[in-house]
């Protein structure tokens, strides 16, 4: 991968470099591990079955493992965007994939490099314009050999995102695995799996590698590290393009020495928002007080996040009532207007599909690129199996609503949207996710609509 061979030079040769600069010492350096269309809960610190991940194991016990992060939409290039700009996707302009913000956004670079810190990253962008995201590109051994300031850097992995071409597919027994109940399971999807799972351990290896490089650099007991899955797997119901847990729901560890209490958790409803604002108030700044760039739809120029500092501290573990998530299809890969909203409190999720009357489309969908390769053996599963059937149906058609009680129904299968005894819920949930629509200036499908003038990156 892009990143292998500065890591096997730094590795052998950081001996080399001597200590950090007193200069750098003064605040942490922090170091973001992203992965790529990975599912949460398919690691070890989140008690997957069938994969072993020992680094990122290592880097739970040591640190802090977040059981209410999310993104606030299962796409690629919006999710990152929003990661690096504190702002959700409608109002920062990039809601749908492969798009890009807003002229005049700001971001972590922006933030950061006010703050004292040189910004930089290695691996996918998939963001833009550059304007709004002017990272160094670096890789870690230069970042590392770099000593005047404290750095910001983000490794952006391509794991475990399809092709799923790296890892030992073969040290999986595809008859073996447990396959999630939101999945359908055939022959052909184990097999999958299994490439899937392969680029996970691969991934695994590479945060061991850079884990390392950290302590044989001597700064690991400075540096807050952070690792993050990013949305869910490429698999029909595997969660990416959907507003289901398996899509929004994220793995995020954080390990800082001295800070954070090694073996711990938080339950806390946390988005990807709330990160560079935590990180600017890490920095020493005020993140109440930056300037985004973007207003709202009061005319607010703030972040839509906020800072978890206190939860990371063990002072607090509560930070939102409620997590937000939506996706746009309009303009990309075979995709129609399909938008779907969705909130979240700790217990109930409520979906809405806006356009319940269309067929969702995609890459898997008629017309798309995995359709023949993955989405005609779902089709053959399902002329002999009516359950199969069934649930196939649901991907392409929804419900105008859903709502799920996640503790008895982690996986969504039992749509509660017209039970009686949960109406006040599910009344609750949908004007919170008006309140959020309008902060967002979301108007739903005639959003939807103005994908298309969003498209096209410029890194």
């Amino acid at each position: 991968m892009f990143f292998f061979n500065s890591l096997n030079l730094l590795i052998s040769g950081l001996i080399l470099l001597g200590s950090y600069s007193a200069a750098a010492a003064k605040k942490p350096n922090i170091l973001l591990i992203i992965a790529d269309d990975m599912t949460w809960s398919d690691c070890q610190p989140y008690g997957s079955p069938n994969v072993k991940t020992p680094h990122l194991q290592k880097l739970a016990n040591q640190g802090m493992r977040f059981d209410g992060m999310f993104t606030g939409t299962a796409m690629c290039s919006p999710t990152r965007q929003q990661l690096y700009t504190g702002i959700f996707p409608i109002r920062n302009g990039a809601f749908a994939n492969h798009s890009q913000v807003h002229k005049g956004v700001k971001s972590i670079v922006h933030h950061l490099s006010e703050l004292g810190y040189r910004v930089s990253l290695e691996g996918k962008k998939h963001i833009g314009p550059q304007q709004s995201f002017p990272f160094k590109n670096l890789n870690l051994a230069k970042v590392l050999a770099t000593t005047d300031k404290p750095f910001c850097h983000i490794v952006a992995s391509h794991d475990p995102h399809k092709p799923w071409t790296t890892g030992d597919a073969t040290a999986f027994d595809p008859a073996k695995l447990v396959v999630p109940p939101n999945l359908i399971d055939t022959p052909e999807v184990r097999q999958q799996l299994c490439h899937y799972y392969a680029e996970i351990s691969h991934l695994d290896t590479t945060v061991g590698k850079i884990l390392k490089s950290l302590e044989q650099a001597g700064v690991a007991k400075n540096t807050l590290v952070i690792f993050t899955t990013e949305q869910g797997m490429t698999l029909p119901f595997g969660g990416k393009w959907l507003c289901y847990d398996t899509g929004l729901k994220t793995g995020f560890l954080v390990r800082w020495p001295g800070v954070v209490k090694p073996g711990s958790s938080t339950s806390a409803l946390t988005q990807y928002v709330d990160v560079v604002p935590t990180l600017v108030e890490i920095a020493g700044g005020d993140p109440t007080r930056i300037d985004t760039g973007c207003a709202d739809a009061d005319g607010k120029h703030g972040f839509d996040g906020r800072s978890f500092l206190s939860i990371l501290k063990g002072e607090n573990d509560q930070l939102r009532n409620y997590v937000y998530g939506i996706q746009t299809t309009k303009g990309i890969f075979n995709g129609h207007n399909y938008p779907v909203r969705s909130v979240r409190n700790q217990r109930y999720q409520y979906i809405r599909n806006l356009n319940h009357q269309a067929e969702f489309n995609n890459s898997y969908t008629e017309g798309g690129v995995f359709h023949r390769e993955y989405y005609l053996p779902l089709v053959a599963a399902a002329k002999d199996s009516p359950a199969v059937k069934s649930r196939l149906a649901l991907f392409k058609k929804r419900p105008y609503e859903e709502l799920y009680d996640l503790t008895k129904d982690p996986y969504e299968l039992h749509n509660l949207a017209n039970s009686p005894e949960l109406l006040e819920t599910k009344k609750k949930l949908s004007d919170a996710l008006d309140a959020f629509m309008r902060q967002q200036n979301d108007r739903g499908i005639e959003t939807e609509e103005k994908c298309p003038s969003r498209l096209g990156r410029a890194q």
